[in-house]
């Protein structure tokens, strides 16, 4: 089974809505001069919720194959829930994804599995592909437990989710430590994890929705290190950090295969 390689930019808390419109037009300059073919490798950003209708509006108006997303959701579809974006609300946005358990709302604002796995199914249930990030730090990497730590967050997060609802999901493998550190884990360790991680979901659903799961790699992602990472079987593409706010340096990793010579 042929799965379409994802390259998608994680924004953080960066680029005003001006600026966001700015860096989609320069990144979508780029791959149209580089003649780059979406079919082969999708494009997606996810901005800030302040920047999305501005990079709904540029994408719809120029109609730029690049997808956008959000970087969370509510696990609530609406009610008295101060500060928070409902399922709706985005899907109302035409957003295809959502970032889901990205280790900094784990960290910083406590969400456990049981949250994670709420905001999973609020994404479903508003029609919005998740893309669920887990992953392990540096502690449980030094202990060698990086494999069942990773899986038991799958587990979790994927709590009573049907499979026909679970094959179009997105999984992105990040080693937090790897994240904003400019340390990489090797291609190797890599598949370790995503294989790992596709073994499981073939025993929780089937073979043939495990092989449907695209599985990304996340964690300090740039031009010069990409082709070796999407060599690897099980990557099906990154999640991309600070290097996705450079229209250059993401146009550059969107295009990797054109590193790989002989």
């Amino acid at each position: 089974m042929t799965r379409t390689p994802l390259i998608a930019g994680n924004w953080k808390l960066n680029l005003d809505h001006l600026e966001a419109t700015h860096a989609v037009q320069k990144l979508a300059w780029l791959l149209r001069d580089a003649k780059h073919d979406y079919s082969e490798v999708e494009v997606a950003v996810l901005p800030t919720f302040t920047s999305l209708r501005s990079v709904q509006t540029l994408i719809d108006a120029d109609q730029l194959p690049i997808r956008y997303g959000s970087q969370d959701i509510s696990a609530h579809s609406s009610g008295a829930y101060t500060g928070e974006i409902s399922g709706g609300m985005l899907a109302a946005l035409g957003v295809t994804y959502s970032a889901i358990g990205h280790s900094e709302r784990r960290q910083y604002h406590g969400e456990d599995e049981a949250m994670v796995n709420a905001k999973v199914k609020a994404a479903f249930s508003a029609g919005i592909v998740p893309i669920l990030c887990i992953g392990e730090g540096l502690d449980i990497r030094k202990e060698g437990r990086q494999v069942e730590y990773t899986l038991a967050q799958l587990d979790g997060a994927l709590a009573e989710i049907p499979a026909e609802k679970v094959s179009t999901i997105v999984i992105a493998y990040e080693p937090v430590w790897a994240i904003g550190t400019g340390e990489v884990a090797t291609p190797a360790d890599a598949e370790e994890v995503c294989g790992a991680i596709r073994v499981r979901l073939a025993q929780l659903y089937s073979d043939e929705v495990a092989k449907a799961i695209r599985i990304l790699y996340g964690g300090s992602v740039k031009s010069g290190n990409i082709a070796a990472i999407m060599a690897e079987e099980d990557v099906d593409g990154v999640l991309v950090g600070g290097a996705s706010l450079d229209p250059e340096e993401f146009s550059a990793i969107v295009r990797y295969r054109s590193h790989v010579t002989g």
